[in-house]
């Protein structure tokens, strides 16, 4: 079997396999998400934890999501397959999930999580451009499609565990979170025969033909990309760290007489996404039309961009306020816009790394985009410790500073990049050996 062609069958005018990963990537998204939501609220308020203390341990469990994908990829290109483990990874984060619901095993929940996230996060999305022939016009816009199917879930999780967990119980938001995982897991064994076959290992160049890409010009590329990502990321993870602190005490979250919950405002980023990104890819259609879209280093350092003004006008708002509470549009001003930075540099940066990948490491490719996101968490753990020692306008400042010193580095990087696609774009397709049987 070959990959999709835009003359098989369809959903929504896309491969049926990638609405399978759309679905599946949702709801785990959704139990991620969700737990995520809670988590600094339920370590302040119910384990009683100190801020800084919380801030380290947030910040320590999403790098360690992020890590352990660079291990769980290579375990899946070398010994389980992509399928396997997938499907070994969204069994052990529903476990973990669960876990949740009791205190004391809570760090070992964490733990359980963020293990399965190593053998589910890097396999899931490295199927994408399996789905796709080389030639496909539609494969340049898959993964932003994708990256809408992850922000449903992303939307969805504040608002059915956030508002679980503040009004009956953090409980019952966890268990919830646990339930969206085995939803993924069912969507994608049921979708599997959507799904192409996997490729054992691709087969050695001829002698003679040109290689597309130095190995270590695209490992170099890839390095100085991860790290313009991790700097970004310090800026980008307050979402979930500072700023949702600053929304639960520094926002008057009062809509007409009705509190608006902390979680909801969570919710405005995901939902942006769902609503912005078809415009957006609009626009760069008819960019690319015209022959003037964007390379891939130019949109993600216009992204980095955009999220610092996102920044600058949390800081805007909280030096107005002064002593007392902002107003929470101001706080949707900020989701509206960070949201927007975001589009252009994540999916972005995602389907870089999965174009430069090697036939026979997809995964481990795949898993080197999750290592910068979790060097970046460190990052923002760190970076978040500075919330109680800084007054919110020059803290947010400081956030606006860091992501537009990660533009600076993705501009800086425009032209080497070009060179190295380029050579991609230009070398010989590389046929596969027979791919492997399912095992049955």
């Amino acid at each position: 079997m070959t990959p999709a062609s835009a003359a098989e069958p369809t959903w929504f005018g896309q491969p049926r396999g990638l609405t399978i990963l759309f679905l599946t990537n949702m709801w785990e998204t959704f139990s991620y998400y969700g737990m995520r939501a809670l988590l600094v609220y339920y370590m302040t308020r119910s384990l009683l934890l100190g801020q800084e203390t919380s801030s380290l341990i947030y910040g320590a469990y999403t790098a360690f999501a992020y890590f352990t994908p660079i291990i769980g990829g290579t375990v899946a290109d070398r010994w389980l397959g992509k399928r396997r483990a997938v499907t070994i990874g969204a069994a052990t984060m529903a476990a973990g999930h669960f876990l949740m619901a009791f205190e004391p095993a809570f760090y070992v929940a964490l733990a359980t999580i963020a293990i399965g996230n190593g053998l589910f996060l890097p396999t899931l999305p490295s199927q994408i451009n399996d789905l796709y022939s080389a030639g496909d016009p539609r494969r340049p816009w898959a993964y932003n499609v994708y990256y809408v199917g992850v922000n449903v879930g992303g939307f969805l999780a504040p608002l059915v565990c956030g508002t679980l967990g503040e009004l009956y119980g953090w409980h019952w938001g966890f268990g919830a979170a646990g339930v969206g995982m085995l939803a993924g897991l069912v969507i994608y064994l049921a979708g599997s025969r959507y799904l192409p076959p996997e490729q054992a290992r691709a087969a050695a160049m001829p002698p003679g033909e040109p290689r597309p890409a130095r190995r270590t010009d695209v490992a170099l590329l890839l390095l100085a990309v991860g790290l313009a990502v991790t700097v970004f990321r310090g800026a980008y993870e307050q979402v979930g760290n500072t700023v949702a602190l600053f929304a639960a005490d520094g926002v008057d979250r009062v809509a007409g007489g009705f509190d608006i919950p902390m979680t909801w405002f969570i919710s405005l980023n995901p939902l942006l996404v769902i609503l912005m990104t078809p415009f957006l890819l609009a626009r760069w259609r008819r960019r690319a039309e015209r022959g003037v879209e964007h390379s891939p280093m130019q949109k993600m350092a216009i992204g980095a961009l955009i999220v610092a003004a996102a920044y600058a006008v949390l800081a805007l708002a909280a030096s107005l306020a002064g002593g007392s509470q902002a107003h929470w549009l101001w706080l949707a001003v900020f989701f509206l816009i960070f949201t927007l930075g975001e589009l252009y540099i994540l999916p972005n940066g995602l389907g870089l790394f999965a174009r430069l990948a090697p036939p026979r490491l997809g995964a481990t490719t795949v898993a080197a985009w999750y290592f910068a996101i979790f060097t970046g968490s460190l990052t923002a753990g760190l970076v978040g410790t500075l919330w109680s020692r800084m007054a919110p306008a020059p803290f947010f400042l400081m956030l606006a500073a860091i992501a537009a010193c990660a533009a600076a580095i993705l501009i800086a990087l425009d032209r080497p990049a070009r060179r190295v696609l380029g050579r991609l774009e230009e070398a010989p397709v590389v046929s596969a050996e027979p791919m492997l049987h399912s095992g049955r």
